[in-house]
């Protein structure tokens, strides 16, 4: 007796299979596109020694998603936070927070000089293109963050720096908008990096009333009067 054949698959199955993997295919595609579109990534960071005590240095990739840009270029303000942190460690307790700070920076557009705006306080800077400001936006220089008086020398202590953007500044609706889109999720990872305060430089001063080397109080005693003494005292010839 022959063998009957299995039944052949309908002609639409692979069809609708191709669909399926093309479909998953693109959304996977849209997916990376969408996570390389907006992100702020932390370059280098680390606090140097100024007069009034150390400033953090540190540099932010900053990329906005097309919606985010859209958003910016129809009148909405985006603010951009760069948070600092100082933890003391402590083996028998919880870490101890010294010093929080935060810096703000506000990015707009102007429509009629078509400019790009970054605002620090009552201050901005024009710029002609989105990636000429991003790319300031994410250079930070010379924040004051901490005062020599708060740290102890030769103590240890782990410092933190991020950026992020600071949704509840967003007008209401993006407010509710940020909540389910990962878009505005915008922020970047702590970067976290051991710091040793030095001992402060030891600054010579002189002393009010201390006495001079011998030949500055020599010169120092010699007063038009003794001269004059010395030459009524010279008998005449």
């Amino acid at each position: 007796m022959p063998r009957s054949r299995p039944a052949a698959l309908p002609r639409a199955v692979p069809r609708a299979l191709r669909f399926v993997h093309a479909v998953l295919a693109c959304l996977g595609l849209a997916l990376a596109l969408a996570a390389q579109g907006a992100a702020i990534d932390v370059g280098h960071a680390r606090l140097d020694p100024t007069d009034e005590g150390y400033s953090v240095n540190a540099d932010f990739k900053v990329e906005l998603s097309p919606r985010i840009e859209e958003a910016l270029q129809s009148g909405v303000a985006l603010y951009f936070n760069v948070e600092f942190e100082l933890v003391r460690p402590r083996w028998y307790w919880f870490d101890e927070r010294t010093v929080v700070s935060r810096l703000q920076y506000r990015l707009t557009y102007h429509p009629l000089s078509r400019q790009y705006r970054l605002w620090t306080g009552n201050l901005h800077q024009p710029f002609q293109t989105l990636d000429e400001a991003l790319r300031v936006l994410g250079r930070v220089r010379g924040w004051l963050v901490l005062e020599r008086d708060q740290v102890s020398p030769e103590r240890s202590y782990e410092a933190g720096v991020r950026m992020r953007l600071d949704t509840a500044q967003l007008p209401k609706p993006f407010q509710v908008t940020a909540i389910t889109n990962r878009d505005w999720a915008l922020a970047s990872d702590w970067k976290r990096f051991n710091f040793t305060p030095a001992p402060a430089p030891v600054v010579t001063r002189n002393i009010e009333g201390a006495r001079a080397p011998a030949e500055a109080r020599s010169s120092l005693e010699a007063r038009p009067g003794d001269a004059k003494a010395a030459n009524e005292a010279r008998p005449a010839p």
